[in-house]
């Protein structure tokens, strides 16, 4: 494997992220540990989580994602080895949302306290929030960046036309510019990045480490007809890719998996890494044995025959 910068900053990642949605929802602590000891056992050095991170479980009430990671480091003592992303922005609360400069510096210490450590690599700003000013929320960054607990800053689900606005106030008030962007891509989800976002990324340098990198799990080819939605607590996420584009992209999958002897949902992530405008997409696994794909994708080199296939395949013009 081959390190990769993260746009303009001097933080250099392995081709795939591990995403850390799953901790404290479809992986208990144990597990979790589990996994990523296979993950860094493995060479790989970046994971995504956030503070929301997994509100959505019944009991939960976030932070369960970010103090799983910071106890798991805290044990291995590790930290210095790994890249670590977060994000705050998501409601986790009534007064407890957004990216005020008041906000930020709340979470930003919650986070920290979760993470057991006192500085953060990437903090992304995970939605975007219209009532307050861009400027003022870069400002807050700014402040972060100078006392050293953040090193760099991301952007995740923020609208082109918000993304590139941000970028010009971070220019025009010599404030910190978001390096990357986290959006949705994937082989079926390919429109909305591509026609919107990929020009923009590649004109400003910044590295894209997209979520739902497998798309909930379909590119993996285990959910095939809608009985299959049942195999896992995220199956009902699938139910939209059941058609004819949908089985139209698993049979090319198929076919280029068997020139591989790879599974599926390797290809899949290869197909990603091997865009020029994507740096790292992120990916979840719930097993050691599911870890084997993402080895396997971060050393995968398709062919330009291969590629084709699979972009004629999930084509979506």
């Amino acid at each position: 494997m081959k390190k990769r910068k993260l746009g303009n900053s001097d933080l250099f990642v392995y081709p795939i992220a591990f995403g850390g949605n799953v901790f404290g929802w479809t992986a208990d602590e144990k597990k979790s540990f589990e996994i990523l000891d296979g993950f860094t056992d493995a060479g790989f050095n970046f994971i995504d989580t956030a503070d929301v991170y997994s509100a959505w479980v019944p009991g939960n009430t976030g932070g369960e994602s970010e103090t799983i990671v910071g106890n798991w480091m805290s044990q291995r003592n590790n930290r210095d080895k790994i890249i670590l992303a977060t994000k705050v922005g998501a409601p986790m609360g009534p007064d407890k949302k957004g990216l005020s400069k008041k906000y930020i510096f709340q979470a930003v210490e919650d986070s920290l306290r979760r993470l057991k450590t006192d500085y953060i690599d990437l903090y992304q700003s995970h939605y975007d929030d219209p009532d307050t000013p861009i400027q003022e929320t870069l400002e807050a960054y700014h402040q972060l960046i100078k006392e050293g607990k953040v090193r760099w800053i991301g952007a995740s689900n923020l609208t082109p036309e918000r993304l590139t606005e941000s970028l010009e106030i971070a220019k025009k008030f010599n404030l910190p510019k978001y390096q990357t962007l986290q959006p949705e891509y994937n082989l079926y989800q390919r429109e909305g990045y591509e026609k919107n976002f990929e020009q923009i990324v590649q004109d400003n340098d910044l590295g894209t480490i997209n979520y739902y990198a497998l798309a909930s799990g379909f590119l993996t080819g285990k959910y095939r007809s809608v009985e299959d939605l049942n195999k896992s607590q995220r199956g009902g996420a699938v139910k939209n890719y059941l058609n004819e584009r949908g089985f139209k992209i698993l049979k090319a999958l198929d076919d280029v998996s068997e020139q591989y002897s790879a599974d599926q949902a390797s290809i899949a992530l290869a197909w990603l890494i091997a865009r020029p405008s994507i740096t790292a997409p992120i990916a979840s696994v719930t097993s050691l044995d599911q870890l084997e794909d993402l080895k396997k994708a971060a050393t995968l080199k398709l062919n330009v025959e291969d590629i084709a296939i699979l972009d004629e395949a999930s084509a979506w013009e």
